[in-house]
């Protein structure tokens, strides 16, 4: 009785097989892949896997992706569930304005991150920053409330923009530093700033709203070049989607 999770996102499906739809579970194997290699899963990464039981989701990517992604389950002849962000879930409340509309990447990570900080009895507001093709910051108060998010560009768009928009901009990237003094290094650590300025104005509001400094959890492709360069303390934890999902599962599936 396999699980299998999926996140897809806008560059990459990355997933992961666990013994069972429950937290907690043994990681049997994992793997990712970028988009336009996902019609090769079940000819290549997936041939070998046990078959699951069931397979939960979580995807930002576009409908056609998406059937893309269901037709390699053909393999095991089961359909997948995907994540739709809901009014409540696992012991998560969402304050979107309208719940079904936020992403359901954003939903899984912060269900992950609330439960990973409950597991170790910590009761406190929480940031939850996901470093990708774009860049979220999520406020969660200490009862497990999203009081709402952030979205911001990437490393990756704000360079293209600029190169766009800009004369003169085509450089490689460069290193992060105090006072950078060639335009590799001036583009790198501009985009690196903002994104840490962000995640320091959102640890600052909620810090005045909750009367609490929060914990911090950072996940992302890009999260282990982020963390270094951040103002705040973070925790960098690369499966909190998939500790998200794991918690969903083991509710939707246990039913």
């Amino acid at each position: 009785m396999t699980f299998l999770a999926l996140d897809v996102g806008n560059t990459r499906l990355k997933w992961a097989q666990y013994a069972s739809p429950a937290a907690g579970a043994s990681l049997l194997g994992q793997g990712a892949v970028f988009l336009e290699n996902i019609d090769k899963l079940a000819d290549e990464e997936w041939c070998d896997l046990p078959a699951p039981s069931q397979i939960l989701g979580c995807i930002v990517a576009s409908d056609a992706i998406k059937r893309r992604v269901t037709d390699q389950m053909d393999l095991w002849d089961i359909a997948p569930r995907w994540v739709v962000s809901s009014p409540q879930e696992a012991g998560l409340s969402n304050g979107y304005d309208h719940p079904a509309r936020l992403g359901a990447d954003r939903w899984v990570a912060m269900i992950g991150a609330h439960h990973r900080l409950r597991e170790r009895g910590i009761h406190k507001p929480c940031i939850v920053v996901m470093v990708g093709t774009a860049v979220t910051v999520e406020a969660i108060d200490a009862d497990g409330r999203f009081l709402g998010g952030i979205i911001l560009p990437g490393h990756g768009i704000m360079l293209r923009a600029l190169e766009s928009g800009t004369a003169g901009l085509h450089v490689p990237t460069g290193e992060v530093c105090d006072f950078p003094t060639n335009t590799s290094d001036a583009l790198t650590s501009g985009g690196t700033f903002a994104i840490a300025g962000a995640v320091q104005r959102m640890v600052d509001n909620i810090t005045r709203h909750c009367g609490e400094a929060p914990e911090c959890i950072m996940t992302g492709g890009a999260g282990w070049k982020m963390a270094p360069s951040m103002s705040v303390k973070v925790e960098l934890v690369e499966s909190l989607i998939f500790d998200g999902l794991l918690e969903i599962a083991s509710r939707r599936f246990a039913a």
